[in-house]
């Protein structure tokens, strides 16, 4: 999938199979993204995530790749990996089921966002909108229908990017969410219907 941005470039959005794995990791870089985490920090229990951090979590999500789990998508600058996104069934993300502000909102099935890493050169573009319009167009494709997000909404402007790795609820209105609950005066609960 294509999409352009307001920087007038075109970015390749794509799920993250086996075949694009070097890529994230390049993405991701030495550091795991933020703190040795490579996306696992709602995906597996707290005592298991903090002990793999680095080299641990990586192998988890290499392997989670390999036996063809698609756990999120990635956007290209080119041929270069700049940003992901985190998408799959909620059932995924253990970390959910444990937080008492992100509890289930009803027995509806939901796909959901938790995360997203932006390399710096591409920061403050918009780039997170147009992953939301994938991941929305990517969950309605794989038979989806409603697609939930946890972003953050900071009481500061210009909250250090370290602090938003959910989103800002702002991208996600931009991208057509709706607030559907709040159990913490930052931390909403947003959705967006995909299909019927």
């Amino acid at each position: 999938m294509t999409t352009k941005l307001k920087t007038k470039s075109f970015y390749q959005i794509h799920p993250l199979t086996k075949e694009r794995w070097v890529d994230f990791e390049n993405l991701f870089g030495v550091r795991g993204a933020c703190g040795g985490c490579w996306c696992m920090y709602q995906r597996l229990p707290r005592a298991d995530f903090e002990s793999g951090k680095g080299e641990g979590n990586r192998r988890a999500m290499k392997k989670l790749v390999a036996k063809g789990t698609i756990p999120g998508l990635i956007a290209y600058d080119g041929d270069t990996p700049v940003a992901w996104c985190s998408v799959a069934p909620r059932a995924h993300f253990s970390g959910l089921e444990r937080s008492r502000i992100l509890k289930p909102v009803d027995e509806q099935p939901v796909w959901s966002i938790t995360c997203f890493f932006v390399a710096k050169s591409h920061r403050r573009l918009g780039l997170t909108v147009h992953l939301l319009r994938a991941a929305c167009a990517y969950v309605k494709k794989s038979g989806g229908k409603i697609v939930e997000g946890y972003p953050v909404e900071p009481k500061q402007e210009n909250a250090p990017d370290v602090f938003v790795w959910t989103g800002l609820a702002t991208a996600f209105k931009q991208a057509g969410f709706k607030e559907c609950a709040r159990r913490a005066e930052t931390r909403p609960i947003m959705r967006c219907t995909v299909g019927v």
